[in-house]
């Protein structure tokens, strides 16, 4: 759910065709919003125009009988929002003005951004259409410099989306409609005290250029060029007290890390310490590792099989580790090619792209599939639809993977609701014991598992009864893996491995 936010003071000429110009973007790109409008003590009709449009739009209209002003009538809408959704990762909000000063198309834009992981978008004035007062422009191109936050230019922009999650994270516990306010200051040092208060807690802050479009503008600007400038030098402390106070917590809970870890250390297992800022990879498979499988249909050679770290990817924004299983193989009537390439964000792997690309018995057929955790959902390329996903997802691919990362207890049962497509859910794992294999030239101590999916299909499946061989150590590299198809039993054991030259990541 797409929350747009619109504080509106006086604005009778030109809400309603805000509003309007929100449907169209919405209707040509299609997404579930909903309009949230705070009429803030209107004299001019406003609150007519708004009642007239609730009946046709998703509109839901806050009254206030005296003016508030714009921070306050901002920060009651966010909270308004963050009530309202059920999933805060995937939802947002984006904050528009009602004077058509910002163009609603940009909206797409940013919803894009968000949908690529990007928690924080401000839509930065690049361009001018029509003309402003010239003591406006000043004071527009000067202010922002008095109200720096990190990785953002145009701090007064006022034109932002946001992922709700980050605005939960700001407001703290504390995030009711009756809590401490979140903004202090009013007009474009509130709109800069927003960033500084959430861009701390954003993994990734991005901008897009917009152009202000002061030809449709339909009143004289409000704005007093002289007291804004002097109101932003006063805000000055509030804006660097903002940012500081987060940078302070993150290294108080470094320091109560720090003090757990230690408190932990007869548990076996130590973790490692990164500066603030940087990000502890999940996946630390090398690349270029390589597992080469032998698969037999009893005593006959019937294919092979690979399983490859292919290399260190972008997708959408965020760095995510390829990884690749091919299968080739048959017998007799029997053929198959198959080709899984997963897609798994390095930093806490989650799938972000699974494609399937598969030749069996002389049909062919290819799926692809985005995933987008933060959001919470998936899209298969060829179809327009968008279905939920589970908030830590795996694909088939990376699953193999995942599995050799997590800890197995000889005689347990792990249920894990993993699987990117969430009807399939759970895949079960129970830790069967230990055994000595002989694969790969050589003899290896081994935990056995026994992976299924009750609801799904493949190798995995309840009725495939599947065997996983992994070697008991650090590496827990797959050694072997059986499961009966309708023809019958087929084993794959590792035939050779390879491990990357030294200097890979």
């Amino acid at each position: 759910m797409i929350y747009v936010c619109v504080p509106a003071h006086n604005e009778a000429r030109t809400v309603g065709l805000v509003l309007w110009k929100v449907r169209q973007v919405f209707t040509a790109f299609p997404r579930e919003y909903q309009l949230l409008v705070a009429d803030d003590g209107s004299s001019d009709g406003t609150g007519v125009v708004l009642a007239s449009y609730a009946k046709v739009l998703p509109l839901t209209v806050v009254t206030h009988r005296e003016r508030q002003g714009y921070a306050k009538s901002l920060e009651e809408l966010l909270r308004l929002a963050l009530q309202r959704t059920d999933r805060p990762k995937r939802d947002c909000a984006i904050t528009l003005h009602a004077d058509f000063v910002h163009s609603p198309e940009s909206m797409e834009e940013m919803v894009k951004r968000i949908e690529s992981g990007a928690d924080l978008i401000v839509a930065e004035q690049r361009d001018e259409r029509g003309r402003s007062p010239r003591a406006v422009r000043l004071a527009r191109h000067w202010t922002p410099r008095l109200l720096p936050v990190p990785g953002v230019k145009d701090t007064v922009s006022g034109f932002c989306a946001l992922r709700l999650i980050v605005l939960r994270q700001a407001l703290g516990v504390g995030g009711g409609r009756d809590a401490t306010p979140l903004l202090s200051t009013d007009g474009w040092c509130a709109s800069a005290e927003l960033l500084a208060r959430l861009a701390p807690h954003a993994r990734r802050v991005d901008a897009i250029p917009a152009a202000a479009r002061y030809d449709l503008v339909q009143r004289p600007s409000r704005v007093k060029p002289w007291r804004q400038l002097l109101e932003a030098w006063r805000a000055r402390g509030v804006i660097r007290a903002a940012r500081t106070s987060v940078a302070a917590l993150l290294v108080f809970a470094g320091g109560l890390g720090a003090q757990s870890d230690s408190a932990r250390a007869d548990s076996g297992r130590r973790d490692a310490v990164f500066p603030i800022g940087a990000v502890a990879p999940a996946v630390t498979f090398p690349v270029g590792e390589r597992l080469v499988y032998q698969a037999k249909f009893g005593l006959f050679n019937v294919g092979t099989a690979t399983m490859e770290v292919a290399g260190i990817d972008s997708v959408r924004g965020a760095e995510a580790v390829h990884l690749v299983f091919r299968i080739s193989g048959g017998a007799l009537w029997y053929h198959i090619e198959q080709k899984l390439e997963s897609w798994v964000g390095r930093s806490d792997f989650r799938s972000r792209r699974f494609w399937n690309q598969t030749e069996e018995k002389g049909k062919a057929w290819e799926r692809k599939f985005d995933i987008y955790p933060d959001s919470g959902f998936y899209r298969e390329a060829g179809r327009d639809t968008t279905l939920p996903t589970v908030p830590e997802p795996l694909d088939d691919a990376a699953f193999l993977y995942w599995i050799r990362t997590v800890p197995l207890e000889i005689g347990k049962r792990y249920a894990y609701d993993r699987y990117f497509r969430p009807e399939r859910n759970p895949v079960i794992v129970e830790v069967l014991g230990r055994e000595r294999v002989s694969v790969a030239g050589k003899k290896w101590h081994a935990i056995v598992i026994r992976p299924r999916i009750p609801n799904g299909g493949g190798i995995f499946a309840e009725r495939a009864d599947a065997r996983m061989w992994l070697s008991d150590d650090d590496r827990h590299m797959m050694l072997a893996l059986q499961s009966n198809f309708s023809f019958g039993q087929v084993t794959m054991k590792l035939k050779e491995y390879s491990d990357p030259p030294p200097g890979h990541p």
